[in-house]
């Protein structure tokens, strides 16, 4: 269609917008990971578990920022960034609803999150994703990201990338 654009601007990490954004993501990303190592889905409780321990609250300002896309105004993907330390920034929960993906958006949320880490300060970017997750990769790849060693000990962490971030003048 013609006409439909993507919008990117900063969001509480505890709007309405930012949670439905979030339960979609962990939904599509739990499912992925059960199906492929156990062969089901995720349980209910399994989901509201973990979606209760993971507020976002690390994606406010001053020291972090959350970013939502909206395709033709509608809330359709996410990413966030947070400081590690004060020159390095943690790419995250990026997302796109599967019913705009292949439209740009995510591309345009990580350049975007990579403004926001520079206003914050940084001057890198690390992300951690997984083996399953090859359109994420190669998303990272495509934008600049190298593959490096571990930066942290998270449990499902099997590929890790970092990007040195050039200041825009």
């Amino acid at each position: 269609m013609t006409g439909m654009t993507w919008t990117i601007g900063p969001e509480p990490y505890d709007s309405p917008v930012a949670a439905a954004l979030w339960r979609a993501y962990y939904t599509e990303v739990s499912d992925r990971w059960y199906l492929l190592h156990e062969g089901r889905r995720t349980h209910p409780a399994e989901l509201e578990r973990e979606i209760a321990a993971t507020t976002g609250a690390e994606l406010a300002p001053p020291t972090g920022q959350l970013l939502v896309g909206r395709y033709d105004g509608a809330p359709a993907g996410c990413a966030g960034v947070r400081l590690l330390e004060p020159d390095t920034a943690e790419l995250t929960r990026v997302f796109v609803v599967a019913a705009t993906r292949g439209r740009g958006g995510a591309a345009l949320l990580v350049r975007a999150a990579e403004e926001a880490a520079r206003a914050l300060g940084a001057r890198r970017l690390v992300l951690d994703t997984r083996g399953d997750l090859v359109e994420a990769r190669a998303l990272y790849a495509r934008l600049g990201y190298a593959e490096t060693g571990p930066h942290n000990d998270d449990q499902y962490a099997e590929h890790w990338f970092r990007k040195e971030l050039v200041a825009v003048r």
